[in-house]
């Protein structure tokens, strides 16, 4: 899985992939704002593979405490499931509770076992910081999983600008990444990184439920990232 991009439906209720086939690649399963997650694991039939993400409190989700990490454990048991999202901060030690790198580290160890892709991630709500800098937090991301994915919020067309280059050097220097900036500034940056670079985008199933700040309705994104992607290569 992103060998090439992949368009992910994000839900916190499964019923609603057959609405995400047309346009999806796979579902961004939120088991952080679902009722009864498990549950719904155990119910899918879906034809798309599953990205699961229990997003901690800390870092933007509702998912509070150690105990996330026992759902996500259960999850990538699951066939369905093809990727887990791990939060790079609980992977590099830099959460104050120091029991949140094991538990990180052990739920990244227990995915490859089983063959599922690891997503380490980075959510900064407040800025989006230099070039340089973006650079370096997606090379280790990219270390920590199989993709580094950075999610920054603009507040100036520089800071899409700053994303869409270090997309680029990233991706360059041989990362595998998945880029986008939150917000309306930065909005853009969803379907032109993947032109760059960046293995998956991000868009709700309905756009009434979206899960961050600036996401394009699904068929919306899925043509803009194709139109542009098509054009790149003269198709």
């Amino acid at each position: 899985m992103f060998e090439e991009f992949v368009l992910a439906a994000s839900t916190a209720d499964l019923s609603e992939e057959p609405a995400a086939r047309d346009h999806a690649d796979a579902v961004e399963f939120r088991l952080d704002l679902a009722t009864d997650p498990l549950a719904q694991l155990d119910a899918y039939e879906g034809d798309l593979p599953l990205l699961v993400t229990n997003r901690a409190s800390w870092e933007g989700g509702e998912a509070g405490g150690l105990g996330r990490y026992d759902a996500l454990s259960d999850a990538i048991g699951r066939d369905a499931v093809a990727a887990v999202d791990v939060e790079l901060a609980a992977l590099r030690g830099a959460h104050p509770d120091p029991a949140e790198e094991s538990h990180a580290a052990a739920l990244r160890d227990a995915a490859r076992e089983a063959g599922v892709a690891v997503v380490a991630s980075v959510h900064d709500f407040e800025s989006t910081p230099e070039p340089a800098a973006l650079v370096d937090l997606l090379a280790d991301a990219a270390s920590e999983g199989d993709v580094g994915k950075l999610a920054t919020t603009a507040t100036a067309p520089g800071d899409a600008l700053a994303m869409i280059e270090a997309t680029h050097e990233a991706t360059a220097a041989g990362h595998r990444v998945a880029t986008m900036c939150m917000c309306e500034p930065g909005r853009h940056t969803r379907a032109v990184t993947p032109v760059y670079g960046s293995k998956i985008g991000y868009a709700p199933v309905h756009p009434a439920n979206a899960t961050a700040p600036g996401q394009y309705p699904l068929a919306t994104l899925r043509n803009l990232v194709d139109g542009l992607r098509d054009g790149e290569t003269g198709e």
